[in-house]
């Protein structure tokens, strides 16, 4: 076995061993089914669902259906949740229809966006080798449990709280945050559609105040959901806290901005109206461009 396949096998156990963590704080105070905590039922299913699209995946070296198995495992947890926790109050069923929406259209969006390029570069190295391309399978398993931690909390909980301040304020947050990153992403699906713009980079609309306002948008979406969870958490739920902030250090510190701000600069670094709009306009958080 060579030394990228062992530390790829130790990765995927370490974050087999997160996922536990997070199952056993998340479950405190959750819903059981035959005996088992449905939390935990629910992190294990996205986990589980990554394994089984990977198979295909691998046999055909091709990565055209990870974000559909991603979206697909959100789908899948959410109605579990609801289901095997019986959750009919009107948070958890806020919460479930807010997660679904964001599933399908962003799920959709990625979806056909691969289809139309064909191959996704990030997987170019990867999917050869088992162990590292199972890895990157597993990690979304990781990300699916993350994201929905807060939502999971609340829709497997024992405990109910009315409707109050919080599902209000925390669906406006949602809502501001849906509708800005599906803003930018049909921005930038329209400026690449135009032959006129090959090779060209958008700097338009949103994306002239935000060099990422995509990934602004699913931050904040994702801090609403972590609002309308808040009241219903208890002891070592406080823990799923932990979802907006691990997106935001994801899409900042690791796979989102750093990753698009490396080739763009491989890309455009050096012509005078790239780097005028790199230094005139906000990395992440919108604000009116610099003169």
């Amino acid at each position: 076995m060579n030394p990228v396949s062992k530390r790829s096998i130790i990765a995927i156990v370490i974050v087999l061993l997160i996922a536990s963590g997070l199952a056993l704080a998340g479950s405190q105070g959750g819903k059981t089914f035959n005996g088992l905590p449905i939390f935990a039922i629910c992190v294990a299913t996205a986990i589980l669902i990554q394994w089984i699209a990977f198979i295909p995946a691998f046999a055909m070296q091709t990565e055209k259906f990870y974000d559909l198995a991603g979206s697909l495992s959100f789908l899948t947890v959410t109605t579990l949740a609801i289901v095997l926790g019986s959750a009919g109050d009107m948070r958890s069923l806020l919460l479930a229809g807010m997660i679904v929406l964001w599933a399908l259209r962003l799920g959709s969006f990625l979806f056909l966006r691969i289809h139309a390029a064909g191959e996704d570069r990030r997987f170019s190295e990867i999917k050869p080798n088992f162990a590292r391309f199972m890895l990157t399978w597993t990690l979304q398993g990781l990300w699916v449990s993350f994201s929905m931690a807060t939502a999971l909390a609340v829709m497997t909980s024992t405990l109910q709280v009315g409707a109050d301040v919080f599902m209000g304020v925390g669906f406006l947050v949602w809502a501001f945050g849906f509708m800005f990153e599906a803003a930018a992403d049909r921005q930038k699906s329209a400026f690449n559609a135009n032959p006129a713009n090959k090779g060209k980079f958008i700097h338009t609309g949103l994306w002239a105040w935000s060099r990422h306002p995509n990934y602004f948008g699913e931050i904040v979406l994702w801090i609403g959901v972590a609002i309308v969870a808040l009241p219903v958490l208890r002891g070592w739920q406080w823990v799923t806290l932990i979802s907006p902030i691990f997106i935001t250090l994801l899409l900042t510190r690791v796979s989102g901005v750093p990753l698009l701000e490396k080739r763009a600069d491989e890309k455009w670094g050096g012509q005078a109206e790239y780097e005028a709009y790199k230094a005139q306009t906000s990395v992440l958080i919108p604000r009116a461009p610099k003169k």
